[in-house]
């Protein structure tokens, strides 16, 4: 399916999610399983949008029809930069991080770092994040920028 093309059903947007490389980290889409996050549920003829946090789930929008909550959801994930975001870099190591964006520089992949309070205030944890389907050329680089320690 291509991108211009709206997915009707759950499984069609599973599959176009999968085909450009968006996470589930933060959707359960045809109930795959979350933590924390967005999801379909259907209940009797409705179909529910709802967010869960520790535990908590929280209906947000109901709708009657699959095609219209499938409609919802594309351009709520769509939307998302964070959908399509892979981590492929965590360390406290400065160095590593800037070995690790020119590797992505010189080979064109386009990336954004962050840092995070992750060891405390002043020993930060630096994030390295690839876009959609760079994360399958990226995937092997992640064995050796991803420390989370």
């Amino acid at each position: 399916m291509s991108d211009n093309n709206l997915p009707k059903t759950e499984i069609e947007l599973e599959s176009w999610m999968k085909e450009n490389c968006y996470n589930f980290d933060n959707y359960s889409i045809n109930g795959n399983p979350i933590f924390e996050g967005f999801g379909i549920d259907k209940f009797g003829g409705l179909f529910i949008w709802y967010y869960t946090e520790r535990g908590e789930k929280n209906n947000l929008k109901y709708f009657q029809s699959e095609s219209e909550i499938i409609e919802y959801a594309f351009c709520q994930i769509k939307a998302d930069k964070w959908a399509r975001t892979h981590c492929i870099g965590f360390t406290a190591s400065r160095y590593e991080k800037e070995e690790l964006a020119n590797i992505l520089k010189n080979t064109a992949v386009d990336f954004f770092q962050d840092e995070i309070p992750y060891y405390g205030p002043d020993r930060p944890a630096y994030r390295t994040f690839v876009l959609g389907c760079d994360i399958i050329k990226t995937k092997q680089l992640k064995g050796k920028y991803y420390k989370e320690k």
